[in-house]
């Protein structure tokens, strides 16, 4: 789920949840709203904590073309690649 469907879920819940006042037999519409503002709360807790967890790379730029290194990796200053 991305951010865009986790705030599009949340904004939903609060609707049923708030703003509707009609009833159906059997079903609570604010209890279904509570539940899709929950679920999104939580889509967009899990997609924050994803997005900040991604693994980045460095990109260093040489004469012979571009240069991927991961952060941390080992690099020789004395190689003439760099």
């Amino acid at each position: 789920m991305r951010i865009g469907a986790s705030l599009f879920l949340i904004a939903v819940g609060a609707i049923l949840t708030f703003a509707v006042t009609a009833e159906v037999n059997g079903i609570d519409i604010s209890t279904i709203g509570v539940i899709l503002m929950i679920v999104g709360v939580l889509g967009l807790i899990i997609t924050l904590i994803m997005m900040s967890m991604r693994r980045r790379t460095d990109v260093i730029h040489s004469r012979n073309g571009t240069t991927y290194i991961e952060p941390g990796g080992p690099v020789d200053p004395a190689d003439p690649r760099y």
